[in-house]
Parts: C-alpha cells; structure tokens; sequence
C-alpha cells in the first residue's frame, strides 16, 4: 500500500438542496444519528462519537470547542476505513453547526451544514466541506459522496408515491 501523502492545498465544495418539508423537521432529521447514516447508505455509515451517543448534534452546545472523540465511518455499513475526531466548533440548534475535525484520510476536515427555512413547508440545506485530503482523487470521492447524501435527503423528503422534488445545486 502506498504511504499515505499530505496534500495541502485545501478544496471546499458546497452543496445545496431544496428539500419539501419543513426546516424544524429536516433539522432534526439531519442531525440525528438515523439521518445521518440514512444520508450514507450503502457506501458508509458512521458512529456518534462518545460525547454524543444516544444524542443528536444539538447536545454538543455544553461542550463546543472540546473534542467529543471518535466516530468512526465504516464501509458498507460495517468496516471501519477512518475516523472523525470531531469538534464542534459553532452550534445554532435548528439552523447550523460547523464541525472541525481530523481524519486518517483528511489532516483537515470542516463540515457546516445549515437548514434555512424558505416557506412554512420548505427549506434549503447546504453543506460547505473545507478539507485536505491526503490521496489523490480524494476531492472528486468527496464531492460525489455529498451529492449522493443530498440526493438520499431528497429522497427520504418526498412524499410516498411522489415524483422527484427538491432541487440540487
């Protein structure tokens, strides 16, 4: 296996969705360990990290800016290929967190995601990565993998028998 080599030219990529439900609901959603591992599959699930099992990310706010630990992504569903060793960093419940954090694969990590409500039904969701990944080929995985976990948010927010609603960019 080739040794791992650090990149150092930092990516950030954005990704937004429209999504068919209300923001309350979607940020509950997606801040949940069920909608997070929802927004994975198949490729990857991930663990809550210590501090926050049994929780969602709204009980980090004691404990923003301290590391909460590991949380572990697991191929399919059940290998462990990395680790996040999570911070949150920022905390809005119900509109925003922004998490920084290392990884095996990624020396620089931030994640922030934010649910803004455009109607009483409706509500935008973007994600904004900052990383530097260590792998070459390891933006365009990343890339892909937010654009499958905003197609699976879409999914799950259409209702049954519905055709394709919400909008990417």
């Amino acid at each position: 296996m080739p040794a791992l080599q650090r990149t150092t030219e930092p990516t950030t990529l954005v990704r937004t969705s429209t999504v068919p439900r209300p923001a309350p609901e979607v940020w509950a959603r997606v801040t949940s360990p069920a909608g997070i591992r929802h927004e994975m599959r198949p490729w990857l699930s991930m663990t809550m990290p210590p501090a926050l099992r049994g929780g969602t990310v709204d009980d980090a706010a004691p404990l923003l800016g301290r590391p909460l630990g590991k949380a572990w992504l697991l191929a399919g569903g059940v290998l462990p290929v990395d680790f996040d060793d999570m911070t949150v960093v920022a905390l809005e419940p119900g509109r925003r967190f922004h998490e920084r954090s290392r990884m095996l694969l990624f020396p620089r990590w931030e994640h922030e995601r934010t649910v803004q409500p455009l109607d009483a039904g409706t509500c935008e969701v973007t994600d904004r990565l900052t990383f530097s990944p260590r792998l070459p080929g390891a933006r365009h995985v990343v890339g892909s993998f937010f654009t499958h976990r905003h197609r699976r948010l879409r999914a799950w927010a259409r209702p049954p028998g519905a055709g394709r609603s919400g909008t990417a960019r």
